[in-house]
């Protein structure tokens, strides 16, 4: 993928209130305003080799069938071979629910809720304040935010990498976003919610929290008196010259957009509906903050990833730390680790996001380049399913032939495609094999990694 000038007309971000994440998207020239990173990396100019293709479209649309989704959308980046990008399904259902006609065909150009792909970029922008001095990882948030009302002693270091203990608001909220996605919340509304039940003491174990998130763009916003909004600009958008992220200032998503569905789920008990869809699109970003507000593209987030995991937007010491990794969970493979923000699932760093409406994964290997990006319009599976789908992908992607000239990299996946599409039907939430233990231990395992929002 080249940088992105003149692909499309730039959207800048124009800031709002520091209390609410949301910019408008408007639209406008970068002129002079070149990037300073490049955006994805050397790549080759041809496509993927035809079987490598044949068997990622394969896989793509065996997990949207099975996903309940309409429509996906997944891209594959691999320096020594080509690129391969898909859309398969209709961005959305059908008006006429009596009508057997599919709704709008699914494009790579449209734009969706990145969800948690948005931490990396969170995290990022405190490492380039670290770097700038402005902070420091060991920091308390509580330097920042002295009058907010029981805060315990996290650094901000904790807070991305989700050691503080802080519990979190997502499992007990989602239902309530779901079926009142317009909603407006307040930063410290969802913190107060992850309060009162933490999971551990600041620094002692890994334990995820989108509150926790919310905390640390909060305190972000105090130290530099800008939006998350601008900041993901200034250290994000800019140095990549993406065009088509940001946080958007409403409900509604920059066109043309993928609609975005979900079980319905009763606010109350949060008992879930497979035969009942909500169509969540108008989403407030206000319910996710700084932990995944952005909205995106399929371009634009395999670069962020790929710049991400590459360490091209912080220095080489701090991009080090960023992938100091810790154990997700006992019950998870080995290989399976987290670090200030961002998953690494083997070689491979980036993550992976349900917010309402959207399921996301992305993504990189720092060594090769091998870059993977995969959206389904519907979140009712949960993180964990994408993630696994997108793990498929990298296996298959990995083994592509090379182009004349070049030579195929060892990219070391612990993991074969196998295993994971074998995991994929264990982790359908609305399937028959789902809560079910695979007598195949590896698949297992392979269903307990990380969270699942």
């Amino acid at each position: 993928m080249r940088a992105m000038i003149g692909r499309r007309v730039r959207r800048a971000l124009a800031a709002v209130s520091i209390g609410l994440t949301a910019v408008l998207l408007a639209g406008c020239s970068l002129g002079d305003d070149k990037p300073t990173v490049d955006a994805i990396g050397s790549q080759d100019e041809g496509r993927m080799p035809q079987a490598t293709a044949d068997s990622l479209d394969k896989a793509l649309k065996s997990a949207l069938e099975m996903s309940g989704a309409t429509g996906a959308i997944a891209g594959v980046w691999a320096p020594w071979s080509g690129e391969w990008k898909a859309a398969e399904g209709a961005a959305a259902e059908p008006s006429d629910s009596k009508s057997k006609k599919s709704g709008p065909d699914m494009t790579t150009s449209m734009s969706w809720r990145i969800g948690s792909v948005t931490k990396p970029m969170t995290c990022t922008v405190l490492l380039k304040l670290v770097e700038a001095g402005k902070v420091k990882l060991d920091d308390k948030v509580t330097t920042y935010l002295p009058r907010l009302v029981g805060i315990g002693d996290y650094t901000l270091e904790q807070l991305c990498q989700n050691t503080s203990g802080i519990a979190d608001y997502w499992s007990e909220l989602y239902p309530q976003a779901v079926t009142n996605p317009q909603r407006t919340w307040d930063e410290v509304e969802l913190i107060n919610s992850a309060l009162g039940t933490p999971v551990g003491k600041p620094g002692q174990r890994f334990g995820y929290s989108n509150a926790g998130f919310v905390l640390l763009g909060m305190a972000l916003e105090a130290v530099t008196n800008q939006s998350m909004s601008e900041l993901y600009a200034e250290y994000v958008e800019k140095p990549l010259g993406l065009t088509s992220t940001g946080v958007p200032s409403g409900t509604s998503l920059p066109s043309p957009a993928a609609h975005g569905y979900a079980a319905d789920e009763d606010p109350i008990t949060g008992h879930r509906d497979c035969t009942a869809t909500v169509d969540v699109t108008a989403l407030s970003p206000t319910f996710m903050q700084a932990s995944g507000a952005v909205v995106s593209d399929l371009d634009d987030t395999a670069s962020i990833a790929h710049a991400v995991a590459a360490g091209d937007l912080v220095n080489s010491g701090l991009a080090k730390q960023q992938q100091t990794a810790i154990t997700i969970s006992s019950k998870a493979p080995s290989w399976a680790t987290y670090g200030l923000g961002v998953e690494k699932m083997g070689p491979l760093v980036g993550h992976a996001s349900a917010v309402p409406g959207y399921l996301t994964a992305a993504y990189s290997d720092p060594a090769t380049g091998l870059t993977v990006v995969v959206m389904l319009n519907d979140s009712t599976n949960g993180a964990a399913f994408v993630r696994t789908l997108a793990l498929e992908l990298a296996s298959i992607a990995s083994k592509a032939k090379a182009s004349d000239g070049k030579k195929t990299p060892v990219v070391g996946l612990p993991w074969t495609a196998t295993q994971m599409q074998q995991a994929l039907p264990y982790l359908d939430v609305c399937g028959k094999s789902y809560g079910k233990t695979s007598s195949n231990s590896t698949v297992a395992a392979i269903t307990r990694i990380g969270p699942a929002y």
